[in-house]
């Protein structure tokens, strides 16, 4: 069995930036154990499979350790081959995934998806937490999700070198550091070592967390975001009541086929 198999970079107008993703179009579901094994040959931070549904598409997203709820990147990267190569020329896509359905639309600046917000919390900082952060005092901690960590300036994220291993110890999904940019609305870094997946691009889902928050602290609710990991990536975001839009652009990596499959 051959299978088509799509790399695209997510938030980015050119190659060998934003977050790479592969997509796998499928007429139907894999066995699941099959789909993990093709995340971690894959070995990118996420992988996503769909298959044609009665309305939409299904569309779940895997790392090379797991299964994840929700992914912004690879769902961007999902609706970029759905336009770009399969013919697909409705005004929106509906997905059907375990965070609910997931809507995104072809705009002039990329692909606009509409996402669930997340409430942050704050929460017990836990020890291994500051020990991931080393000689980084925080200026808060909260939690949805994932943990978010937030420091005084860009400068002080960009300086940051995390111990991996104390951040394996976590509860939560990862680690997500954030503060107010210095020319945009505000930066992040987002690790999650307990996924195999150190330093994330750009994470689409963790602006779900990050958006809402910053939109109330900067008493705006249009913010423009960068995550500034090796690759970077530009995000809009537009805060509305419980949803979230994130919107960015992709690029074709690469087209080819998974050979066999037994």
């Amino acid at each position: 069995m051959k299978l088509p198999i799509y790399q695209v970079d997510a938030f980015a107008s050119d190659l060998f930036k934003g977050n790479p993703a592969a997509v796998i179009p499928l007429d139907d579901w894999l066995d699941d154990t099959l789909m993990q094994k093709i995340a971690q040959e894959n070995n990118l931070s996420e992988t996503a499979f769909f298959v044609k549904a009665n309305t939409g598409y299904e569309l779940r997203w895997f790392t090379p350790k797991e299964e994840v709820d929700l992914c912004g990147h690879a769902t961007l990267a999902t609706a970029h081959v759905l336009y770009q190569h399969l013919g697909y020329d409705e005004k929106s896509i509906s997905f059907h995934t375990k965070s609910g359905m997931l809507e995104v639309s072809k705009t002039t600046q990329g692909y606009s998806m509409d996402f669930p917000a997340s409430v942050l919390e704050e929460v017990p900082v836990p020890l291994a937490l500051l020990r991931g952060l080393g000689d980084i005092e925080p200026v808060q901690v909260l939690a949805a999700f994932d943990y978010v960590v937030v420091l005084k300036n860009e400068a002080q994220l960009k300086a940051l070198e995390p111990d991996y291993n104390a951040w394996r110890e976590l509860e939560l999904r990862g680690v997500v550091v954030t503060a107010k940019g210095d020319n945009m609305d505000f930066v992040s870094r987002c690790f999650f070592p307990k996924l195999k997946v150190d330093e994330d691009p750009v994470t689409g889902s963790a602006h779900c967390e990050l958006a809402p928050y910053w939109a109330r602290t900067l008493d705006k609710t249009q913010l423009c975001a960068s995550q500034i990991s090796h690759r970077g990536g530009t995000i809009l975001c537009n805060v509305k009541d419980e949803r979230v839009m994130l919107i960015g652009p992709a690029i074709d990596y690469m087209h080819g086929e998974i050979n066999y499959i037994e």
